[in-house]
């Protein structure tokens, strides 16, 4: 239980980014290792939460193209974030701990990694949110603050296949995403092995980025 997966993925456009997450979530139970995926994007964009209603969330960015996520949360946009994903099997610990617990255990793993890189953050101790449903428009309980501003905010989905969190970090100036990385995997402890993806998860996710991630249907649906 103590050994987990590092995935650092590169670039992708947004379908494949969210579908790729999907596809581990669904594999989850089979490598019955945790998965840290670290990726980043080939243009901007924006993905917001399954339950959020299209025509508010595009009244409230110019960014195109906007993809619906299969976790909650509101809308987040990319291109200048550090985008990751944690997957959890079902029988981890992590997937058995209420959304809460492990949004705060997320946040608090977040904020030992920034204090390795002399960067001293802070979980949020309230809810202060001025614009409901834009994720960095101030802050919810157990997010992560730096000088006052949130830097880290994520998103969750439990089923039968574990647990998957996407998370987004809006970095602090004069930082780098490797040494974010390399913090975050010492701060973690245990072993982490590199994770290979094989060809069907790959054309698995290309499959669900085509015919989900990329429709109308599946983006505009609310």
């Amino acid at each position: 239980m103590n050994t987990w997966h590092l995935l650092q993925s590169g670039k992708g456009d947004g379908a494949f980014n969210m579908a790729l997450d999907e596809a581990l979530f669904e594999t989850a139970a089979q490598r019955g290792r945790p998965v840290l995926r670290v990726y980043d994007w080939t243009q901007p964009c924006a993905t917001f939460g399954y339950s959020q209603p299209y025509e508010t969330v595009a009244a409230a960015t110019a960014l195109r193209p906007l993809i619906r996520r299969i976790t909650g949360g509101g809308l987040v946009p990319h291109g200048a974030d550090w985008t990751y994903s944690l997957v959890f099997p079902p029988q981890h610990e992590w997937a058995e701990l209420s959304a809460s617990a492990s949004y705060e255990r997320l946040h608090a793993w977040l904020r030992d990694a920034f204090s390795a890189m002399q960067i001293e953050a802070t979980l949020a101790q309230d809810c202060r949110r001025p614009k409901p449903g834009e994720c960095f428009e101030g802050h919810e309980l157990h997010d992560l603050l730096w000088r006052g501003r949130k830097i880290a905010g994520a998103a969750q989905r439990r089923n039968r296949n574990g647990l998957l969190i996407q998370g987004s970090v809006q970095p602090p100036s004069n930082t780098r995403c490797a040494d974010w990385v390399e913090a975050m995997t010492h701060a973690c402890g245990g072993t982490w092995v590199p994770l290979e993806l094989n060809a069907t998860l790959q054309e698995h996710a290309q499959e669900l980025a085509g015919t989900k991630y990329s429709s109308t249907e599946h983006n505009q649906r609310r």
